[in-house]
């Protein structure tokens, strides 16, 4: 078993070598050791979308509520992050397609690159954004932004680099 474990973790180690900490290394928070049972100072939450980057918006949205029957919001233009906006409403969570506005977009990047478009990011809640952004950088995870930034649902959210988080780019969003 213990041979079985080693392996495991090694494999572990190989897919995110930035969160890579040896077992004999333990890492405490001063401010709650004095807490028995106290838990980590911000918490991740339930996910709260999936974002597809979409060559035309349009075409997509109507994809989503004439052929498979979803329920689909409007295009919103969102000039401080460059994109627009459809949301998607599953029940339990939600995509949004995106879309650029003008080529200095993130999303125009992504689409040259990827012309049908895709997958683009996983939008995570947390309880405490300013917090989970103090905690993340210590761990050495980079963070995208200086700050948090207001988002398509009008709460703080922030980027981390997909190179830390096994290849995905991951949004935290204050719920």
């Amino acid at each position: 078993m213990a041979r079985v474990l080693k392996v495991a973790a090694a494999s572990a180690a190989g897919l995110f070598p930035r969160l890579w900490t040896p077992v004999s290394t333990v890492r405490t928070c001063p401010s709650l050791s004095s807490h028995p049972g106290a838990g980590p100072v911000w918490n991740l939450g339930r996910l709260n979308h999936v974002a597809i980057a979409v060559p035309d918006l349009e075409k997509a949205r109507a994809f989503y509520k004439n052929v498979l029957g979803a329920e689909v919001g409007e295009p919103v233009p969102l000039p401080e992050h460059g994109v627009s906006v459809v949301f998607v409403n599953l029940g339990n969570t939600k995509m949004e397609l995106l879309h650029p506005l003008g080529s200095d977009s993130p999303i125009a990047g992504f689409l040259k690159k990827n012309k049908a478009g895709g997958m683009h990011h996983v939008c995570i809640e947390v309880d405490n954004i300013n917090v989970a952004v103090m905690d993340l950088k210590e761990k050495k995870i980079r963070i995208l932004s200086e700050e948090p930034k207001i988002g398509a649902h009008g709460k703080p959210v922030i980027f981390l680099h997909p190179s830390d988080c096994g290849g995905v780019l991951v949004e935290l969003e204050q719920a």
